[in-house]
């Protein structure tokens, strides 16, 4: 199916066509990325949302649903799984433990286990991750999580082989506060058996049998993390970013700049920041919308990526964490606004070539992210895809707030946001 897109006229956003179908047909799902948007409407905020309870009630009996989510707190998500299971369909669920501790009162996990239960061997299970462990991440390396954000179908009406990579954990705020995005590859049985693969050995917690891998398929890659290695070379991402040639001349002979973009909720892992410097001095236009930094002043005096973001000479910056009340002018929230996203944008040349490409996934730009976390990135080779995703970096970057005044306490980490960005209510 070709990649389709429409232009929200409210917000200027980017979104994937809703699910369409004529009457008496089954729907149909269109390829490609959902954005949310927390400072638009109602129906705006819950676009991801909506499109994965979409596609949860549109299960058809005898297939199965897979899902692996940080965070799921959130009752009509649980509703909507509740209701496939009980219509035939069965419902695996891999969640981190937090999902559980994090929010004793809530009442979602407890509804799971008893619709699915938690044994493993069954058709239908919702398990943990071992408590302060990813489910393939190795001990030595410390605490770790798993930061999985996919939702896979088997089969729904319309569409078989169905895989939704985000960025969205299923709680409030991932709606209503942060910005984030969802991208949608119906009928594609190599990326689902991929994914399918990984969820597999994320609920087995077989850390030791683990190793980094990578499945392509047509105009994507997928990366299933986390990988082993200390060096340059095994960081996914600063790879992907080595890719990058600077400067190039087009089909007239003009001599141009390869552009980067970036949205990324967290980006502490040092290599990053000081590769996106030194793509910026090479002669690349690199621009960066971030919430969370670390510094000398989150790191009792040791500089950190925000120095080395704000050196002469490096990238255009703007930070997006915003805890102004919109309702009570003076008050701060307890859980900020902010760009949830960890997307990297490549418009110029691109392994050698010119290209447009495209990653978003799981990952922030930390540290244990890459070596401990459970955590997946999907490359995406499109020149649609790619230039939506622009528009929407473009919308994100217009909102950000503080923007380029980006010297608080919240930009460079001093009161750093929990994993998922969510804040327990006081």
């Amino acid at each position: 199916m070709a990649l389709a897109t429409v232009l929200s006229a409210a917000t200027g956003l980017p979104t994937a066509s809703a699910a369409t179908a004529a009457p008496g047909a089954p729907p149909v799902w269109p390829e490609g990325p959902v954005f949310n948007d927390p400072l638009g409407t109602v129906d705006q905020q819950h676009a991801i949302r909506t499109r994965i309870i979409g596609l949860i009630d549109a299960a058809v009996k005898g297939s199965t649903i897979k899902v692996a989510v940080y965070h799921v707190w959130e009752a009509p998500v649980v509703e909507a799984l509740v209701g496939a299971h009980r219509r035939g369909v069965d419902v695996q669920i891999v969640l981190d433990s937090t999902s559980r501790t994090d929010r004793p009162e809530n009442t979602a996990y407890a509804t799971l286990v008893r619709e699915l239960g938690t044994d493993r061997s069954e058709p239908s299970f919702v398990t943990l991750c071992p408590s302060n462990k990813s489910c393939l991440g190795d001990p030595r390396y410390g605490k770790s999580i798993m930061h999985s954000k996919f939702w896979l179908f088997s089969q729904v009406e319309g569409a078989r082989d169905v895989v939704v990579q985000t960025t969205s954990n299923a709680t409030p705020s991932a709606h209503t506060k942060f910005f984030n995005d969802a991208l949608l590859l119906p009928d594609n049985p190599t990326m689902y058996d991929a994914f399918a693969e990984y969820f597999a050995d994320m609920a087995g917690k077989d850390w030791r049998a683990w190793d980094y891998r990578t499945v392509s398929s047509g105009r994507y890659k997928a990366y299933f993390f986390p990988r082993d290695g200390t060096v340059n070379e095994t960081d996914t991402m600063y790879s992907v970013l080595n890719n990058v040639s600077c400067t190039y001349r087009d089909a007239n002979g003009v001599r141009r700049g390869t552009r980067v973009r970036a949205a990324i909720f967290k980006i502490t892992r040092q290599r990053i920041a000081d590769k996106l410097v030194a793509l910026k001095k090479a002669g690349c236009s690199v621009d960066l919308v971030y919430a969370e930094t670390d510094s000398a002043r989150s790191q009792h005096g040791r500089p950190g990526t925000w120095e080395t973001l704000h050196q002469a000479g490096g990238p255009a910056l703007r930070c997006f964490n915003d805890d102004r009340d919109p309702l009570r002018p003076g008050h701060k929230l307890t859980t900020p606004y902010i760009v949830h996203n960890k997307y990297v944008l490549i418009d110029g040349v691109y392994d050698g070539r010119r290209d447009k490409v495209a990653f978003t996934g799981s990952q922030n730009s930390t540290a244990p992210a890459l070596r401990e976390n459970d955590e997946s990135i999907v490359k995406v080779d499109d020149d649609a895809v790619h230039d939506t995703y622009r528009t929407h970096f473009d919308r994100v970057k217009k909102a950000a707030w503080p923007g380029n005044e980006d010297g608080t306490d919240l930009c460079r980490g001093v009161k750093p946001l929990p994993q998922d960005g969510e804040r327990p209510a006081r």
